[in-house]
């Protein structure tokens, strides 16, 4: 088995982390009820757009995702024809790809602290 390096190690770790709280966040906003749902999506959205306007490129990446997240929050909530379905299930959809992401992603984590003795 090959050596993974510290870096390499924190990486995958933080993106385990990341992968598994975005998921649930995504698939818990999905869940609220209507009021709470508006509200969450709306603060999740704006949290992203700060993100976007920031200069690091890592905290656009996340504000764009946040941002998404945040819209398609707020779209699901509100009764539009087509649209609020379609956007839960995106909703859900995103939610449950990055709980997967976080597993594997963990599953990798754990695989470099085995590889380091």
């Amino acid at each position: 088995m090959e050596y993974t390096s510290t870096k390499d190690l924190a990486k995958q770790g933080v993106a385990a982390v990341a992968g598994l709280a975005g998921g649930a966040a995504l698939l818990a906003m999905g869940a609220l009820p209507s009021f709470v749902g508006i509200a969450a999506g709306g603060l999740v959205g704006l949290v992203g757009l700060g993100g976007l306007l920031s200069k690091d490129e890592d905290d656009k990446k996340a504000g764009g995702v946040l941002a998404a997240g945040g819209a398609l929050a707020l779209v699901s909530k509100f009764s539009l024809p087509g649209l609020s379905g379609a956007a839960g299930m995106i909703l859900s959809l995103g939610g449950l790809g990055l709980l997967a992401l976080g597993i594997w992603k963990g599953l990798k984590f754990f695989q470099g602290l085995k590889s380091r003795g």
